[in-house]
């Protein structure tokens, strides 16, 4: 939704929250994550609301996902979390190896503007 705006539009997180058929506390929660990773900028006093930190074009997924997530997100198993490693993986480990590079590689060149399109 933000991607969307003109670069520097601020909107209430109650307005995004309807655009996007979300609950506000819920995107709230997402929202500071992306604000302490300086994915949006939160604004205060007569305008407030959120806006992208940076144009959608210099976003890249990967630092959305990782905000939202963590830094290492790719890098621990997404089926067994926990419980899948080197010495005892799980039945998909060899195969989510092989996909892991390929998906990190292509949510790093794939930016906001480019979904929002």
């Amino acid at each position: 939704m933000l991607a969307r705006q003109p670069e520097g539009r601020i909107m209430l997180l109650d307005e995004i929250a309807k655009a996007g058929h979300l609950p506000p506390r819920f995107l709230s929660q997402i929202f500071q994550k992306l604000r302490r990773h300086n994915v949006v900028a939160s604004h205060r006093g007569a305008i407030r609301g959120y806006s992208l930190a940076r144009p959608a074009a210099r976003i890249t997924l990967r630092e959305v996902f990782e905000a939202i997530e963590s830094p290492d997100f790719l890098g621990e198993c997404v089926f067994w979390s926990g419980h899948c490693n080197g010495k005892t993986p799980c039945v998909l480990h060899d195969r989510w190896a092989a996909i892991r590079p390929k998906l990190q590689e292509l949510l790093a060149r794939t930016t906001l503007e480019e979904v929002a399109q």
